[in-house]
Parts: structure tokens; sequence; C-alpha cells
């Protein structure tokens, strides 16, 4: 008895021992990723930053992705975005998560294996007695075409192998059961529907995933710039400062051997004072600006790190430029390629099917059913299966509609659904060809506004230069020199607000018609259409 006892515990132990929490986690990552790249599609975008980390990024990480210059360029900001950004981290958890629960889903209709041990030793009145019961095997329901459900299974009892001789056999029991529909919905046409509806979300979600990366890698570099425009306004404020500066002195030594009226000098100091003030805020708003962005990235306020200024110098040097699109072109681009409305649509097919399941189960639900259970040659190999002996049966199972109710009420729901489904489509449909049409009209101002302020950041320079010489011969006042001073120095930062708005105008319309591509690094590439 000692010894079945200890057999039967350490089969226990093995059992519960199991495979590593680590192997677990490897065989779940291994299989979600393979349901993703599996059902990742070409249009949808390029392969790449969707694998999830199981770490939050550490400082020495952080510090392989920041220059050594701490100076970030544009594509160093967009990168470290799509690595370490709390947001994007939780996309891609989500993305994961629903491949995770379609493994969960496809698994009710795989092998599933089982292993039972109970032992109990008892001892009363001078005798003992052991009772024992085991098996192990598997299981599996199959879904063929229209509805029709296999099952099949293969339990293996080996509980006289742990109380009795070891040179004893185990016995098995073979069983298999088939169901398919001869009229409604019965059979297996619920489960194959709910498992056509789990492989159809998880297409969904990718979809989604990659619509959210080009949202988001426009949303970086909107930021990035800002950023940049916002130092941009503090230099040219802080300059703005400088020349002020000069100025006044200049007038304040003029009042002092009285060419100028001491009133004029006073004006000149106040002005000084209200561009004081301005550049102080300017910087406040920079610093902020800049923090906020950090965040945005993932990184702490605390990082050390710039934005490069050439990259506002990179964009003045390209200038502005039209798309290869008329507005009709671009509607109907969008209507083909934009990854949400796809799903949308697709979604509408999805109600349409459950219509018709829903329409088959008013009716009467025959189903025709088969099965078998066949046991194995006692004390013997337990491979060898009596199929001659075995037990089998043939049958209808009908449920005639005398109470539909449910039934009633669930068709009625799926039509509202389909009515339901249709017009939100239609409203998709309508809002993507507003977006369209707006981002072009977005894209054709700024582009005119960027002509109109170089016009204007001309006109503003040559006002300057005229007020000073006016100012040295004695016909211009302070006034409209303070005054010219300042109108330059709103056109130079109205020139880089509409170069930046431009730019991120044409990263809008190009996410709008579902033709921007996120890269490996997180950049962006207009798609080959």
């Amino acid at each position: 008895m000692i010894r079945i006892a200890s057999v039967g515990i350490g089969l226990l132990l093995v059992m519960m021992t199991g495979c590593s929490r680590d192997h677990y986690k490897e065989d779940a990552d291994h299989e979600v990723y393979n349901i993703i790249e599996s059902k990742w599609q070409d249009d949808f975008g390029l392969l790449a930053n969707y694998k999830i980390q199981d770490t939050a990024p550490n400082e020495v990480v952080i510090n392989t992705l920041i220059p050594p210059s701490r100076s970030l360029k544009l594509v160093d900001a967009v990168q470290i975005a799509t690595q370490i950004s709390r947001d994007y981290q939780s996309q891609k958890e989500s993305l994961y998560l629903s491949a995770l629960n379609l493994t969960g889903t496809r698994h009710q209709y795989a092998w599933q294996w089982f292993g039972t041990v109970d032992a109990t030793y008892t001892q009363s009145g001078g005798s003992d007695d052991v009772l024992a019961t085991s098996s192990v095997g598997g299981d599996r329901d199959f879904l063929l075409g229209n509805g029709i459900q296999v099952g099949a299974g293969l339990a293996i009892d080996w509980a006289r192998y742990l109380t009795g001789d070891p040179q004893t056999s185990l016995g098995s029991v073979l069983t298999g059961t088939i169901t398919a529909p001869i009229l409604g919905a019965g059979a297996g046409k619920a489960a194959q529907e709910n498992l056509t509806q789990a492989e159809r979300n998880m297409l969904y979600r990718i979809r989604t995933f990659n619509r959210y990366r080009q949202t988001f890698v426009t949303s970086i570099i909107d930021d990035y710039y800002s950023v940049l425009q916002q130092r941009d306004r503090m230099m040219v404020t802080e300059a703005s400062y400088q020349r002020q500066i000069d100025s006044t002195n200049r007038l304040r030594m003029t009042a002092e051997v009285g060419q100028l009226p001491q009133a004029d000098a006073d004006e000149a100091e106040q002005r000084l004072l209200s561009v004081r003030n301005n550049l102080i805020s300017t910087q406040q708003s920079y610093a902020q600006t800049l923090d906020r962005f950090k965040v945005t990235l993932g990184l702490s306020t605390e990082t050390d790190i710039v934005l490069d200024q050439n990259e506002l110098e990179a964009l003045t040097s390209i200038g502005v430029s039209s798309v290869d699109y008329t507005e009709e072109d671009a509607i109907a681009i969008a209507l083909e390629r934009r990854l949400d409305l796809a799903n949308t649509r697709d979604g509408l097919i999805d109600v349409e099917r459950k219509l018709i399941l829903a329409a088959e189960g008013l009716g009467p639900q025959v189903n025709l059913t088969a099965g078998a259970n066949v046991d194995s040659t006692p004390e013997t190999d337990f491979t060898r299966l009596r199929f001659h002996d075995g037990t089998y049966s043939l049958g209808i199972s009908a449920d005639l509609p005398f109470d539909r109710k449910s039934e009633r009420n669930a068709y009625r729901e799926a039509l509202i659904n389909v009515q339901q489904r249709q017009r939100s489509y239609d409203q998709e449909v309508e809002n993507i060809k507003l977006s369209v049409r707006q981002a072009y009209r977005d894209l054709t101002e700024s582009a005119e506004t960027y002509q109109i302020q170089q016009m204007g950041l001309r006109l503003a320079q040559r006002r300057v230069d005229e007020q000073k010489i006016r100012l040295d011969t004695g016909s211009g006042t302070v006034r409209q020199l303070l005054e010219s001073e300042d109108s330059l120095l709103e056109a130079r930062i109205s020139l880089a607000d509409a170069l930046v708005r431009h730019t991120i105008a044409k990263l809008n319309f190009f996410s709008d018609i579902g033709v921007l591509q996120v890269k490996p690094d997180g950049m962006w590439e207009q798609a080959t259409l």
C-alpha cells in the first residue's frame, strides 16, 4: 500500500509541477504574434512596432534612445514615442489581448487534454482499502461547413494500474458524436458564428491599431513642431527685446542731449518693459510646452532634452508644395483605403449574417444526430478497441415552432441592428468625405497663407528699415519705429506658424485619405497606390 501511495503522490507532484511560468508566457507570445502576423495585410501598413514590452523602460534604455547631444531630431522623437509612449504601449497591449482572447476561442474547438487522479486509503477494523479512480485523454469539437458539429473523445482508465499489478494493461473508451442541421439554426451554426465573429474581430482590431498608428505619428509630429514654434517665438522675442534695449538706449541718450522729447524716451521705456514681460511669458510657455511633450513621448519631465531647431530650417528649405490629388480622387481613395471605414463596412456584413441566422431560428429546428461509444478489451492492450461490440446510434431531433417568443425578439432585434449599422456606415462615409474635403481645403489654405506671410515679412522688414532712416533724419517718430518692430516680430512668428501649419495639414490630408504608412522607425511615408 505504501508503494501505491508513493506512486500516486509522485504522479501528482509531477502533474502539479507542470511547465514553468516563463514557458507559458513564451507560448502565449508565440501564439499571439502568429495570429497578428497571419492576419496583418499589406495595405494595413508595415508590420512593425506591435510587440508589447513586459517591463517599463528604465533610465538605461531611455538613454540609449536619446542622442548624446540630448538634442532630438524629429525622427528621434517619433521613434522614442513609438517605443515608450504610455498611450502607444496601451494600444499595443489592447491588440495583444484581443489576439490572446482569440486563442481561447480557438481552443474551444481544439483537442482538450485532461488527466485526473483520485486515490483514497482507509483503514478500519484491522483491514485497509484503497479506492482509486483516474483517467487521461482528450476531446475535441470540430466545426465543419453548414453548421455540422463533430465531437470526438478518448479516455484512458489507468486506475487498475495504480492499484493492482503493474503488468495490468490500461483500458480506454473512444466516443464520437455528429450533429448536422437539416432545418433551422441548430447544431453547430451558433458556435460557428461565434468563431467566425471572433476571427473577424481580430482583423478589425489590427485595422484599428494601424489607424491609431497613423493618427499617433501625425500628432507626435504636430506636437514636435509646436514645441519648436514656441521656442522660435521665444528666440524671436529675445531678439526683439535686445533690439528694443538698443533702441531705448539710443533714444534715452538722444533725449538727454535735448534732441528728443523726454516723453518719447519714456514711451520707449514703457515699451521695453512690455516686451520684457512678453519675453518672460514666452519663456514660461516654452518650458511648459517642452515638459508636456516629454510626457507625451513617455519621458520624465526631468529628462534633459531639447528639440533640434534645424528641423524648422529644414521645413523652410522645403517650403510648401501641392499634392498630386484632386479633391474627387482623394475622396475615392479614402473610401477605399480608410481602415476604420473598412471595419464599419465589414461590421455591416456581420449583422447581415446574424440576421440570416436569426431568421433560420424562427421555423422548425431539425437536426440529424449520430453517436458511437467503443471501449477496449478488458485486461489487454488499451489500443485494441472493440468496434464490433461498440454502441452506435442514429436519430433525428426536432423542435417544433410552438413557442418562438425569444427567437422572434432576436429576429426583430437583428433587423433593427442591420438598419442601425447601415445608417452608421452611411454616416461614416459622409463624415470621411467631409473630413477629406476639409483637409484638402486646409492644405490649399495653408499654402496660400504661407505665401501671404512671406510677403508680409518682406513688407514688415522694409517698414522697419524705413522707420529707422526716417527717425535718423528727424522725419519719423519713436512710436512708428516701435510699432514697425512689433509688426516685424509678428510677421516672423506668423511665417513660421504658417509653414508648420502647412506641414501638419499635409500629414493630416495623407492620414485622412488613408495613404500614410508608419515605418519601423516610427516615421511615415506615403503609400504607393
